[in-house]
């Protein structure tokens, strides 16, 4: 891909994520926000357009942290990888992180007020994205998995509940932002996931499952967002509609 003022930062990272380092860097969001330009994002950082290319290209040349190239799967590939994925780790580590939360508030919670907050944040968001997931699996990723097939051997589509795959997708990617901003709130107070200096383990290992859950959370609406929905979309195309 070569690079552009007009080229977006989501089809930067779709074409290779190692480039997502790049825009964690310099603050940039690249997964709900993905669809920006380098222009725009330069402009909106005061960031010289050039630097930030070179920063992009080295990423691009690096050969450490290789990841897959997910641009080349196809769309049901992307939906089952991100479920047995991203969603598990969504259900395996919430648990975890809230018990943490529910200590460091009983113990800390006097003297560090934010935890409440914090607290109160990452629990909506727990209780928002089980239901958001659960939306995906029991009828956004089926039908993306219908669609292929159905295509695969040549077949019609009947016109699903939702009329459009952008219908659900719409919903989705609003929800995505909303857990973007909360969690731009969690990294304020946690002041960018950064303990008290005497804090004890359990309030490290809090906030370093916090920081890492983020990061993880911001490659699975990546993933979404930019790859996987406009794949899907791209599919139902291919199909003319019957009722």
């Amino acid at each position: 891909m070569k690079l552009t003022s007009k080229t977006t930062i989501g089809e930067i990272v779709a074409d290779d994520f190692k480039t997502a380092a790049v825009f964690t860097k310099f603050h940039i969001d690249f997964c709900c926000k993905g669809h920006r330009t380098i222009e725009e994002v330069c402009k909106k950082r005061d960031i010289e357009e050039s630097a930030l290319i070179e920063h992009i290209e080295k990423a691009r040349n690096s050969s450490a942290n290789q990841s897959f190239d997910y641009k080349s799967w196809s769309a049901d590939m992307i939906a089952d990888y991100i479920t047995k994925t991203h969603h598990r780790y969504v259900e395996e580590k919430s648990p975890v992180i809230l018990e943490y939360l529910n200590k460091l508030c009983g113990v800390h919670g006097a003297i560090h007020p934010e935890l409440h907050e914090i607290h109160t944040i990452f629990s909506k968001t727990y209780l928002d994205l089980t239901a958001h997931m659960k939306r995906e699996e029991l009828v956004v990723f089926p039908f993306i998995k219908k669609m292929k097939i159905a295509h695969s051997k040549g077949q019609e589509l009947e016109t699903p509940p939702f009329l459009s795959i952008e219908n659900p997708i719409t919903t989705l990617k609003e929800d995505h932002i909303t857990e973007g901003q909360r969690f731009k709130r969690i990294v304020a107070l946690t002041n960018n996931y950064t303990p008290p200096l005497d804090s004890c383990n359990t309030y490290k290992v809090a906030f370093l499952m916090l920081e890492e859950f983020d990061k993880d959370l911001k490659k699975h609406i990546h993933l979404e967002n930019n790859i996987l929905f406009p794949k899907a979309i791209e599919l139902e195309k291919t199909f003319e509609k019957v009722s």
